[in-house]
């Protein structure tokens, strides 16, 4: 095992079974024969090679038609990533009709497009699995819309929010990213590359961009307006939307682990009986997809930064920096894909214990209501007279263990202006969570799946 994505034990922990397929070794020849096929054929129809020769390559170029073994010998003796490829295509096709393959193009023209396309199926399953993931996180929100709890600011007691518009901020946040990857296709992320050695067409006899545009549209796949051998920012644009929606989840991740912790205990990860949280303590039922969940954005992170290396190439073309693409798409792709198919499973199965919700929002009785109080009190006092009162109030309740209320009707100005019956009607939860409820319906309005 050199990777965690190799490890047959570990892999479904970073990795889906469909990311994994697309950068098998298998199917990335297939790419590139498919890449080779689609050149000769548009080739063939524009008479830029002949048609036996167009037909023959189009029907050996399968990847069931090659050996790996004798494809990894060669490249290794060569020190080069096509040319075995490129040697046993020819050979398979034979005679004559052979020495027309891979006309015209270069090396990285067909690892580009190849590696293009890879990324492309890679992205499409990204993306049907976002959906899965916001329309659960959609179904949890509705369902808690109004789950009081208490909300924290720098990890301590704040004010009331309720359950569902903590969720709808994470609901907000992704929705951007389903944007953010959607918006990919529209600014022609996804090209291909066919215009040979520096990216001028210079071996097509002036044909070169209207072959690279019908092989293009062949493969799926947009037209560069140039080259863009030496251009690498459609990989570190791809990258960077990953790397922002992996730092969402990441961020769910971590959230849900604090929520977990016993003495907090608001959720709990799905549970199945026979799972074993520690191999010493019986007792435990650990965070273990939680902490799957959050721990995948570091990886993720650090790729998108390796990715952005590739976008200082020299001069036309080298591979010190192109290779980096090599190592980061398949590990961003493969994490972020984990990641997305692990928050669904969680959210879908997410146990929320709304009792402990309403006993830590009470668990510092009327204090988390002290803004509401504060503001109340000076509508008559002043809002900075108001502020003094209730927070000499609130320390010594904290300092002493004293009632709260009792400290701040104690003060003869609140007392001239205010019952006692007045304080204690302002710190009802349900009265205290302000627009909560209208926001969270207004992000549930956004999804459409």
């Amino acid at each position: 095992m050199t990777s965690v994505l190799d490890s047959i034990l570990l892999q479904n922990n970073f990795s889906t079974p469909a990311i994994r397929s697309i950068w098998s070794d298998d199917n990335k020849i297939s790419k590139q024969l498919a890449v080779e096929a689609a050149l000769a054929k548009i080739e063939g129809d524009l008479g830029i090679i002949p048609k036996s020769a167009a037909d023959k390559i189009v029907e050996k170029a399968k990847v069931d038609n090659f050996d790996f073994l004798s494809l990894q010998k060669e490249s290794a003796e060569k020190r080069h990533s096509l040319i075995a490829l490129i040697h046993a295509l020819q050979e398979e096709v034979g005679g004559k009709e052979g020495e027309f393959v891979h006309y015209g193009v270069t090396t990285q023209d067909i690892v580009d497009t190849g590696i293009m396309l890879q990324t492309k199926e890679a992205y499409n399953i990204i993306l049907d699995h976002t959906k899965d993931l916001i329309s659960t996180l959609a179904k949890l929100t509705k369902e808690h819309r109004s789950t009081l709890m208490i909300g924290r600011t720098h990890g301590i007691h704040a004010i009331p929010i309720t359950f569902g518009f903590k969720l709808s901020i994470w609901l907000d946040e992704l929705l951007r990213s389903q944007r953010r990857l959607k918006q990919l296709i529209e600014n022609d992320v996804f090209v291909g590359s066919i215009s040979g050695a520096v990216g001028s067409y210079a071996s097509f006899f002036g044909r070169g961009r209207e072959v690279e545009k019908a092989v293009l549209k062949e493969l799926g796949l947009a037209v560069p307006n140039i080259s863009w051998q030496p251009s690498r920012d459609r990989f570190s644009e791809f990258a960077s939307v990953l790397g922002i929606f992996s730092g969402t989840l990441g961020k769910i991740g971590r959230e849900l682990f604090t929520l977990m912790k016993t003495e907090i205990d608001e959720v709990h990860e799905p549970f199945k009986k026979g799972e074993v949280g520690s191999s010493t303590m019986p007792q435990k039922r650990n965070p273990a997809l939680i902490e799957g969940l959050a721990s995948l954005t570091q990886p993720v992170f650090k790729d998108v930064d390796l990715m952005f290396q590739s976008l200082l190439i020299d001069g036309e073309r080298d591979a010190i920096h192109w290779r980096n693409e090599w190592v980061a798409l398949p590990e961003i792709t493969s994490y972020l894909d984990a990641q997305i198919v692990n928050a669904t499973y969680i959210l879908s199965g997410l146990k929320v214990n709304q009792d402990k919700m309403l006993d830590n929002l009470n668990k510092q009785g009327a204090l988390p209501y002290s803004e509401r109080i504060m503001f109340e009190v000076g509508l008559k006092l002043g809002k900075q007279t108001a502020h003094e009162i209730v927070y000499q109030a609130a320390m010594t309740a904290l300092e002493e263990n004293k009632d709260f209320i009792d400290l701040v009707y104690s003060d003869e100005r609140v007392r001239l202006n205010f019952t006692k019956e007045d304080i204690l009607s302002w710190v009802d939860p349900k009265n205290n969570i302000g627009e909560c409820l209208e926001k969270v319906d207004e992000v549930l309005s956004q999804v459409t799946i």
